[in-house]
């Protein structure tokens, strides 16, 4: 089972990016975008359930980012508008089998399968 997370780049800030999550091998219950940016620790950003695709997002992207589902192609979406320069991280994509509930979602110990991350770096 891998994930493999790409769409990263360097955007001006006002920007969009879009990051994909393809998952080889199987599909998940819950699906997961984690950031890290230089010197903080890796935190939540967005989940998708993926049986009713009921999202989930962290208040510092509400509103500007959006999860979404691609069956098509295993893929799990995640729509960057509106960047900010305190956007820029590591971005992570998580998987795991089980469908969590929202207060479950944003735990990062609850994902057992991990991408490598992409880099988003956003410019003022």
């Amino acid at each position: 089972v891998q994930l493999q997370a790409s769409g990263g780049g360097l955007v001006q800030a006002g920007g969009s990016l879009r990051l994909s999550c393809a998952a080889s091998g199987r599909s998940f219950g819950t699906y997961g975008w984690f950031r890290q940016a230089p010197g903080k620790e890796r935190e939540f950003v967005a989940a998708i359930r993926w049986s009713d695709r009921h999202t989930n997002y962290a208040m510092s992207v509400k509103g500007r980012f959006t999860i979404s589902r691609d069956n098509a192609n295993n893929m799990v979406i995640l729509q960057m508008n509106g960047l900010k320069p305190e956007d820029t991280a590591v971005y992570y994509c998580a998987a795991d089998s089980r469908s969590w509930n929202i207060g479950s979602q944003p735990r990062q110990d609850l994902y057992d399968y991990w991408g490598q991350g992409t880099q988003v770096t956003v410019s003022s």
